[in-house]
């Protein structure tokens, strides 16, 4: 069982930066790849990043490329999500996740993810 606890949250302004935190129980974390999705109020959970198990393999969702950075420390069982360049719509809780094995394009499935964490707010006010 892979415990998830995400940190970094808060309420930042439009145009500004964050950067969000999930650290793992798990001794064998670099064995999983690792996903960030948000869910905005009314809307379905949707993809934001993924990493493969060393970090050698991205994926992002349009909406956040070239904004998002997704990176990991495996010898600290975290990974990280900088965001910079807020908008008002990135206003979300945001999960990280933890997939077994890496899914290539397929990362943007939910459902490839065996871990989830409780959340993080994350407010951009306009």
């Amino acid at each position: 069982q892979v415990q998830l606890v995400e940190s970094g949250g808060g309420l930042v302004q439009a145009g500004g930066s964050l950067r969000l935190s999930c650290a793992a129980s798990e001794r064998t974390f670099s064995n999983y790849a690792m996903g960030w999705f948000r869910q905005a109020p009314g809307k379905e959970r949707e993809f934001v990043a993924a990493i493969s198990w060393s970090g050698g393999l991205t994926l992002y969702a349009d909406s956040v490329k070239g904004r998002f950075t997704i990176s990991r420390d495996n010898a600290k069982n975290t990974v990280y999500l900088q965001m910079n360049s807020l908008k008002p719509e990135d206003t979300a809780v945001y999960y990280c996740a933890a997939a077994a094995r890496w899914f290539g394009s397929s990362m943007f499935i939910s459902a490839k993810y065996d871990y989830w964490g409780q959340g993080t707010q994350v407010t951009v006010s306009s």
